[in-house]
């Protein structure tokens, strides 16, 4: 099975090459961010027309993740458990051929010292929360998407530039260590352990020629999931296509 987390900065702009992209790679599970929209203009019959099932949490103009899934989904939950009034589409989850799967689109926090920044680190202590009950449920568990966080200067082309922004302040590298360290599989790290990878590309400053990447799309394997991990990659080629996202395709595949 193989799953996959791709934002796609925009669900309307980004349409005709997401499809180009699924039936080039036939992905079995896509969990997309950045959907920007609201569920009722997602469009779902593309997807539906094409066999998919669908799943999605929207908001108007901004955020909004979405599940795409080959089998059906189950147990479906929307919104991160711990904050009754957080309105912002960030996340949902479901179950999927017997596999809990976690879409996550966690706050970019910039900038920082401020009220953005705080909210970055308040979603991740309810995100540490939730990943700890996901663990203890001992199920096949992937918890993906696009996290905004550099865990290391290793997976940041130009550290000393980014040392102040919030994808690369310790607070957020610390927090993402506490969600990893309770048990949990990186798996492009797993795969490509001391090699340079990235997963996104600034529009600005020619990052895409210049290859100032950032790593900041991961996918997170209970256990149970990293036993049946085959192999990770990163669809890089996508970024140079027309009307591209700048982020790529990250992928896993599990043995069935």
């Amino acid at each position: 099975m193989r799953l996959a987390t791709f934002n796609v900065n925009g669900i309307a702009a980004r349409l005709a090459g997401l499809l180009q992209w699924l039936e080039e790679a036939k992905p079995d599970v896509v969990a997309l961010q950045e959907i920007k929209c609201e569920d009722a203009r997602f469009p779902r019959d593309a997807f539906e027309a094409r066999g998919w099932h669908v799943e999605t949490h929207g908001q108007k103009g901004f955020n909004g993740v979405a599940l795409l899934s080959r089998l059906p989904l189950g147990e479906l939950s929307r919104g991160l458990p711990g904050d009754p009034e957080d309105e912002q589409a960030r996340f949902i989850e479901a179950s999927i051929g017997g596999l809990r799967i976690a879409n996550l689109y966690l706050p970019n926090g910039n900038p920082q010292p401020g009220p953005k920044f705080a909210y970055k680190l308040a979603w991740m202590q309810r995100l540490e929360r939730h990943a700890r009950d996901l663990l203890a449920t001992e199920q096949a568990v992937v918890l993906l998407g696009d996290w905004n966080v550099c865990p290391t200067d290793a997976d940041v082309a130009r550290p000393a530039e980014m040392a102040d922004d919030a994808l690369c302040r310790p607070e957020s590298r610390a927090a993402f260590r506490r969600i990893l360290v309770q048990g949990w599989t990186d798996a492009i790290r797993a795969r490509f352990l001391n090699e340079t990878v990235y997963t996104y590309w600034d529009y600005q400053a020619g990052a895409w020629a210049k290859n100032w990447g950032l790593r900041i799309d991961h996918l997170l394997l209970s256990p149970a999931a990293a036993d049946r991990m085959l192999d990770a990659g990163i669809d890089r080629d996508v970024r140079a296509r027309d009307k591209a996202s700048d982020h790529v395709p990250v992928w896993v595949d599990l043995a069935d």
